[in-house]
């Protein structure tokens, strides 16, 4: 009779066939689902997000590399595409996950924001037109366009610039502002160094376009600077009493 020998390395081969974290995904996941991500730790974030892009790699210490490189978890989501590749553990596929984070938070509350047509103060339309600048680190501006009861008819990008400047184009802005029969229009644009005050160009800026505005009796009403989720309504701030005035008031 031959009797069965257990084989010495069945039980290692069956160790080395399992991550070193089994199961591990599996409870942070759970952990979202049940909590959300209110008790997740900035890294915790990173390393959920990358299980959906780095299949077997310790994504919890990807995530502390990324933290230590650019300070903080926005500012991981900010960062360029190839200073993340510079990172150990991130290739073309992690690195574009995290890019899309940031666009599909815009795409959101854009969405959430797209029955919210009609605007009563300053204020609120900066708030509005803040998020259409979530993730985008070169300039842009936006225009906004109302009726005569303040109901948005239009609002989107009219120019693309780079990190520090964008062209304005007058004539596309006239030409939207016709095409939509607009009454009023806001002007806003990001300053993607970090600071909302309005430079000399901004200013001369605003008074061309409230000129040529002017000669399709459309009013423009301000003029709304965005930095991050912070924003300057030159129109409110009082800066520019010659173009902005009491006739207009939103309040």
């Amino acid at each position: 009779m031959q009797t069965s020998k257990s084989n010495p390395n069945k039980n290692n081969n069956d160790n080395a066939a399992k991550p070193v974290h089994s199961g591990h995904r599996e409870r942070v996941k759970n952990k979202f689902l049940r909590d959300g991500l209110d008790n997740f730790e900035p890294h915790e974030v990173l390393e959920l997000l990358l299980f959906y892009g780095i299949p077997l790699k310790d994504t919890n210490k990807i995530g502390h590399l990324l933290l230590d490189k650019f300070g903080s978890l926005s500012a991981v989501f900010d960062a360029p595409f190839d200073e993340l590749l510079k990172v150990e553990g991130i290739g073309k596929s992690s690195a574009t996950l995290i890019k899309l984070i940031p666009q599909i938070c815009r795409q959101y509350q854009e969405n959430l924001d797209k029955d919210k047509n009609r605007i009563f103060s300053y204020d609120e339309a900066g708030r509005l037109l803040v998020k259409k600048f979530i993730g985008r680190k070169n300039e842009f501006i936006v225009l906004m366009l109302l009726d005569s009861k303040n109901q948005v008819i239009f609002c989107g990008i009219v120019s693309e610039g780079t990190a520090t400047t964008a062209n304005i184009y007058i004539k596309k802005i006239v030409r939207l502002a016709v095409q939509y029969n607009a009454v009023y229009a806001i002007l806003s644009h990001n300053h993607p160094s970090g600071e909302c005050m309005p430079s000399q160009q901004d200013l001369s800026s605003t008074i061309w376009i409230y000129e040529a505005l002017n000669t399709v009796e459309v009013k423009l009403i301000d003029h709304i600077i965005v930095s991050g989720n912070d924003f300057l309504s030159i129109a409110k701030s009082g800066i520019m009493p010659n173009v902005f005035n009491s006739e207009f008031d939103m309040e």
